[in-house]
């Protein structure tokens, strides 16, 4: 990251901060993460609609949850219901 010349504004340097949080697997935040590595197959948050944004989320979050459908609600921040009806929504 440090290699990484900012051309945006302070913005984007937030967009990328949210964007790596959001993205992690852990409590370390890496470079593909912020989707800083051109080269690397992880999905850009600006190429991605809503849609695909929530159900990439959901994912990454039961992933890292070991697929504990309850925590990955509580971590999202959604009612067991409406988790549900999402995994529902996305086929996963």
């Amino acid at each position: 990251m440090k290699d990484y010349a900012w051309p945006g504004n302070v913005r984007e340097l937030d967009h990328s901060v949210e964007r790596g949080v959001l993205m992690s697997q852990g409590k370390v935040v890496r470079a593909p993460d912020l989707g800083l590595n051109a080269g690397q197959s992880a999905p850009r948050l600006d190429d991605m609609s809503l849609e695909e944004v929530e159900s990439f989320l959901i994912k990454k979050t039961l992933a890292r949850c070991d697929g504990n459908a309850r925590k990955a609600a509580e971590e999202l921040g959604l009612s067991r219901s409406a988790f549900y009806r999402r995994l529902e929504r996305y086929k996963l």
